[in-house]
């Protein structure tokens, strides 16, 4: 198991601590675990859409302090899914050494070192092979 990106501390909702999930990437049914800074926190309240969920994390009163950080949960990678972690330092052929992925609005950014951005999408991606420590991008869509 690996922690992964849920989505983030949004816009508090109401009195009780609840508050928004910005960018949800995860189920985040009632009882599950997740991890925000150094700090474990178990749903209490699960309301909201999938497309906007409203949660409670135990023993958060103010969620405003929180707001933007990130919430992880821990699962299983799938084969074509990668940790931010695992990106940072590869290098892309031609183009230089990722340094950053960029959570964007639509999709995660690769940022290379002269500050290119390569959005993290199949489109734009043909290969990711971490033990060799390299990206392969398609020319023809990123240019």
């Amino acid at each position: 198991m690996t922690l992964v990106t849920a989505g983030r501390v949004g816009k508090p909702h109401g009195l009780d601590g609840s508050f928004y999930v910005e960018t949800p990437r995860h189920d985040l049914p009632e009882g599950i675990s997740l991890t925000i800074g150094d700090a474990v926190r178990r749903v209490t309240r699960r309301g909201g859409t999938d497309e906007r969920p409203l949660i409670r994390l135990e023993g958060v009163e103010d969620p405003r302090p929180l707001r933007g950080e990130l919430l992880l949960v821990e699962d299983e990678l799938a084969e074509d899914e990668w940790l931010a972690s695992d990106l940072a330092g590869c290098t892309v052929p031609d183009r230089g050494r990722v340094v950053q992925v960029v959570d964007g609005e639509s999709c995660s950014v690769l940022e290379l070192e002269d500050g290119t951005l390569i959005p993290f999408i199949s489109d734009a991606i043909e290969r990711v092979d971490i033990e060799a420590g390299e990206i392969r991008v398609n020319e023809g869509f990123v240019g």
